[in-house]
């Protein structure tokens, strides 16, 4: 071939290459955003055990088409503490197995022009598009595009001849296909490439090109995709780099699985393949010269097939054995990666949620979920301190405890902003009508505890300033403003059970009946308070005090109310 041919060629290859990992990438996240809320249900429900684990995994991956979006959610959802680290691992074995369903997909697409079929599968999803069917026509073009990737590949690959081109079949004809060291070289190639694109379904489309073009002898391309199966496990572990500690042990026990898997592979090899070519009806002993290239090219189409059966032999193999191994794996992984100490600071904390996952934004909207819950009670530990306020008496004392309240205004105000930040950048993604129907419902949410937050410091500074003034408070009035706090703290528990509890399962009346006898009680005790100014009982200044402190808790009453109403909308 001219140098002009093999740019072009280069060119259709990388281009093809680009149309699949696009394809695919389209109608994994249309799949999520169309079934996030049930694959969220499904993952969190279906895994009481290894085995329903290990099948989750398996139907997840296989309905997203992508065992690194199924391997995220996971380490989400340990990060989110929705999963244990047990649960996980088994998950993740199954997701395994699910992601051979993305070879088969491939094997079909070299197996047949399979480009014949996509042109009015591009028409339907226009049209469909047009019709408000949005969700299902980006899943069409998804699909559209990666056989037309596919096919384009397939094609680019006969047109260039590769099992008939001296200089690739002298090249590969240099390493010794019985030799142990080419295994290697070959699974590290894989490896490194399938972490270079960050696409095991990529490397994969080029290895049957190059298997069943003839070109790359069959033990090569084993070896190849060996090494995709370790490559693949970095996106999960780069993703929970800056995650928690039981996160990253779940991206570790992934990376494990799959490392110990090409381990016992190895011992094994040529009797494993050799039975794989067995089942598929390929003659591994074929060779050019003996057989004719007729004969030789027809024999080497068939390896697309043995690189699928071979990816879902090993996976399904390895899973069988390993995962009655579960513990053991969890122990493991537990002993390389240390428990951190956690270092108290003033600083924002957030424990669920962080920017590193954001990866899958329909189960990055759980971790917020449960951020939102512990920035709940943080808020209402923040009155706690406050009703502990109204009880000191000596100045040191109150000093520190205010203090302490600010320093709990000022870190609440943060939060709010990380979370509000976290949700943005998860709002720009791919996500169904429900989920940003949720998202929209979390920035009021946090937007009313912050306001919560507000009330609780100005509860503060009109202590401190009632101290400053001397206007101490009679004990009947003192008496008062704590039943009138001990009323909040009961709605701010009702807050955080509304919170904490499924729409379905939970009736929002408890909330309004305790607002209701917030606002009884504050007039009540408005009335009362002129009429002990008036009759001499304490002083105007007191008074003024003691009227500060009971319309702040029912304005603290009402923002409570909101976030309710902000997740349940008014009722």
């Amino acid at each position: 071939m001219e140098s002009t041919e093999i740019v072009v060629y280069i060119l259709r290859m990388l281009g093809s290459l680009a149309l699949l990992i696009f394809g695919m990438k389209q109608m994994s996240e249309t799949l999520q955003k169309m079934a996030g809320p049930q694959l969220r249900t499904i993952l969190g429900r279906m895994t009481t055990n290894r085995v329903t684990g290990v099948l989750t995994g398996v139907l997840v991956t296989a309905a997203v088409q992508s065992s690194t979006a199924t391997t995220v959610m996971t380490v989400s959802f340990v990060n989110a503490e929705l999963l244990t680290l047990t649960q996980a691992i088994s998950v993740i074995m199954g997701a395994n197995i699910g992601t051979t369903l993305t070879a088969w997909i491939m094997s079909a697409g070299f197996t047949f022009n399979i480009t014949d079929i996509v042109w009015p599968v591009f028409l339907i999803a226009l049209i469909l598009i047009y019709r408000k069917r949005k969700n299902v026509g980006d899943f069409l073009f998804g699909v559209s595009f990666m056989f037309l990737g596919l096919g384009t590949l397939r094609q680019t690959g006969v047109d260039m001849n590769l099992g008939e081109q001296e200089a690739v079949l002298n090249f590969f004809a240099s390493f010794d296909p019985q030799s142990f060291a080419t295994t290697i070289i070959f699974l590290l190639i894989g490896g490194v490439l399938t972490m270079c694109v960050q696409s095991s379904a990529a490397v994969m489309a080029i290895t049957m090109i190059l298997c069943s073009s003839g070109a790359l002898p069959i033990y090569q391309g084993i070896a190849l995709v060996m090494g995709e199966n370790i490559g693949t496990t970095v996106t999960s572990n780069l993703a929970a780099l800056t995650a928690s500690t039981q996160a990253r042990r779940a991206a570790l026990a992934h990376m494990l699985f799959n490392l110990f898997g090409v381990c016992w592979i190895l011992m094994i090899l040529n009797p494993f393949v050799n039975g794989v070519c067995s089942l598929v009806g390929y003659d591994s002993t074929m060779s050019r010269e003996a057989s004719g290239q007729a004969a030789f090219l027809a024999n080497a189409a068939k390896l697309s097939v043995v690189l699928a059966t071979f990816h879902t032999c090993f996976n399904v193999a390895n899973t069988l054995i390993l995962v009655w191994f579960v513990p053991q794996i969890k122990k493991l992984v537990c002993r390389i990666i240390k428990e951190k100490k956690v270092e108290k600071s003033e600083g924002i904390n957030l424990k669920y949620i962080n920017a590193g996952l954001v990866e899958t934004p329909e189960i990055a909207v759980l971790q917020a979920h449960k951020e939102v819950v512990l920035y709940s009670r943080q808020t209402r530990e923040l009155f706690s301190h406050v009703e502990r306020l109204l009880e000191i008496t000596d100045k040191s004392g109150f000093e520190k405890e205010y203090e302490r309240i600010k320093t709990g205004e000022d870190i609440s105000d943060r939060v709010e902003l990380a979370i509000a930040q976290f949700l943005e950048k998860v709002s720009d993604a791919h996500l169904s009508d429900d989920t940003k129907g949720e998202i929209r419902q979390m920035l009021r949410v946090i937007s009313e505890i912050e306001s919560v937050a507000d009330s609780c410091f100005n509860l503060a500074r009109t202590m401190k300033r009632q101290r400053s003034m001397s206007a101490v408070m009679p004990e009947e009035q003192t008496k008062e403003v704590k039943e009138m706090m001990s009323l909040v703290d009961n709605a701010l528990l009702q807050m955080i059970s509304a919170l904490e509890t499924p729409k379905e399962d939970y009736e929002p009346f408890n909330n309004t009946k305790i607002e209701w006898e917030i606002n009884s009680r504050r007039d009540e005790l408005r009335l009362l308070n002129v009429k002990n100014i008036n009759e001499l009982k304490y002083d105007y200044q007191v008074g003024a005090t003691f009227n500060d402190l009971v319309c702040e808790c029912e304005r603290l009453g009402d923002y409570i109310l909101n976030v309710v109403e902000a997740k349940y909308g008014k009722y």
